[in-house]
């Protein structure tokens, strides 16, 4: 394919001069030429809005950096445009082209490296109100096919380094991002591949699936594989200058480190047909699958996953009921999930793996096996009930003053692990759950920790098979209240059964 060199069209480097009026030239010459590949020597192009065509590949050399800049003499970033057009997702998921790089119902476009992509101007969060100019993306696609992210390093990517949304046929291989919140962020896709991917964000998801009704209409996000892939919640920064440092605590919401995977929140239109392979989770969030605004979570399998320092519950599948889309949808269906090979190090032990659906709306079919889990421990019963203020909610009181088992439903809330407080095992809490099932499970405390290590609520068939538990004196292991008989073989020392 024919090379066009932004330089070539007036683009300076010099990470002064404003370069996308060049940059977007060269871009409509290769679109004029039936495509091309528009070139980036090394230097820094300070850049507002560079607006992607058909055909067309952005190469970023190595030394080259595509800089968000500042606005200047009244000029900056496309105005965002009219959006979706609905509230039902956050302003950042509405609108496209306030963006540094921005594409819309376009094919057969990439933007490859090994240079970088540096949004320094982008914001955080934008608003309707927004000064005009304002830009909060890296790259944000609507409607596209056939699209090639690789080799590219992007850091401060404002609210989305990656926004795909209604694209189909995504690749996105060896791409590093350090950034302040979501790193990429696949809403609507069909048919995408994510892999060999390092992703850092310590306040907001690193990858994550969303189905919204940012197209004016709920669409699946279905097809996809992650593979190969690092994810973490270092302090913003430290992970492309080297030093991973651990030093900021928590994330703007107060929970730990973000950094995760995670499928939801936004899940009008659900997710389907999901492989997730091979990942490491560092000093982050756990494995996070949500479906809370009627969509159907289902068919996903999950395998060869290594957590280390995890801030919230190691795996956590909510089906709920927030149900952000047009009225009269009801709650959707999370089932047939497959999870195994897992080992978690350093688990924050407030927080156990959860399995939580509604009542008359159960999570179905979910086998985790071959998992080991190394909780932190610690705690007892009596550490929830002084509980300080701002945590929702208090479980155990005093002795007879309050069933200690009775978690608050919070149907409508957003998912977050934290969103129950302190719960009552330290290993998996399950509720409202059909046809669980733990096999060859190891799960084990560094300090003593007084919970039981299972409790199943109104679960329906479950099974635990080889479940291997650390125990204390006088605790039961596993606890269930209403639901079934759990099918039981070998490992679970002590079972105690509560009255429906």
């Amino acid at each position: 394919m024919p090379r066009f060199d932004v330089t070539s069209y007036g683009a300076t480097g010099d990470g002064s001069t404003i370069d996308s009026p060049a940059i977007n030239r060269a871009i409509d010459a290769a679109a004029a030429a039936g495509g091309g590949t528009v070139h980036f020597p090394a230097g820094t192009f300070a850049s507002h809005s560079v607006r992607l065509r058909s055909n067309v590949t952005l190469h970023l050399d190595r030394g080259a950096t595509l800089l968000a800049a500042a606005q200047r003499d009244g000029i900056g970033f496309d105005d965002p445009g009219s959006g979706a057009g609905n509230p039902y997702q956050d302003f950042g998921h509405s609108h496209w082209r306030a963006s540094l790089i921005w594409g819309e119902g376009l094919e057969n476009i990439g933007i490859v490296g090994p240079g970088r992509i540096d949004g320094a101007a982008l914001v955080r969060d934008m608003r309707p109100d927004s000064p005009p100019g304002t830009g909060d993306k890296a790259i944000a696609l609507k409607l596209c096919r056939n699209v090639l992210l690789r080799d590219v390093t992007i850091v401060r990517g404002g609210h989305l380094s990656i926004l795909p949304t209604g694209v189909d046929h995504l690749t996105v291989h060896n791409v590093l991002i350090d950034t302040i919140r979501d790193g990429i962020n696949v809403d609507c896709c069909r048919n995408v591949r994510i892999s060999d991917c390092t992703v850092n964000t310590h306040g907001d998801d690193a990858i994550v699936l969303k189905s919204s009704y940012a197209l004016g209409f709920a669409r699946a996000t279905e097809n996809v594989t992650i593979a190969n892939c690092m994810v973490s919640g270092y302090d913003t920064g430290t992970l492309v200058d080297g030093t991973f440092a651990r030093n900021d605590p928590a994330a703007a919401d107060r929970d730990g480190p973000t950094g995760r995977i995670k499928l939801g929140t936004e899940s009008a239109g659900g997710f389907r047909n999901i492989a997730i392979s091979n990942v490491i989770f560092d000093r982050c969030r756990g494995l996070a699958l949500e479906t809370v605004d009627g969509g159907a979570l289902e068919d996903v399998v999950i395998s060869n996953i290594v957590m280390r320092d995890v801030t919230s519950a190691p795996l956590f599948l909510r089906l709920g009921a927030r149900l952000r889309g047009p009225a009269g949808r009801g709650a959707g269906r999370l089932r047939r999930i497959s999870i195994s090979d897992v080992t978690v190090h350093g688990a924050d032990p407030r927080y156990p793996s959860m399995i939580v659906g509604l009542p008359g709306a159960r999570i179905e079919d979910v086998r985790i096996s071959n998992v080991r889990i190394h909780s932190r421990g610690g705690l007892s019963p009596r550490e929830a009930a002084e509980q300080p203020p701002g945590l929702i909610n208090v479980f155990f009181a005093e002795p007879g003053a309050r069933e200690p088992y009775a978690v608050p439903e919070r149907a409508d809330a957003y998912p977050e692990p934290s969103m129950f407080g302190i719960l009552p095992a330290w290993a998996f809490y399950v509720r409202h759950a059909t046809g669980v099932r733990l096999d060859n499970v190891d799960a084990r405390f560094e300090e003593p920790d007084t919970r039981p290590a299972i409790v199943l609520d109104d679960v329906r068939d479950p099974d635990l098979h080889r479940v291997q538990l650390s125990e204390v004196d006088g605790v039961p292991s596993v606890v269930l209240r209403g639901g079934t008989a759990v099918t039981s073989e070998t490992g679970v020392a002590k079972t105690f059964h509560l009255p429906s």
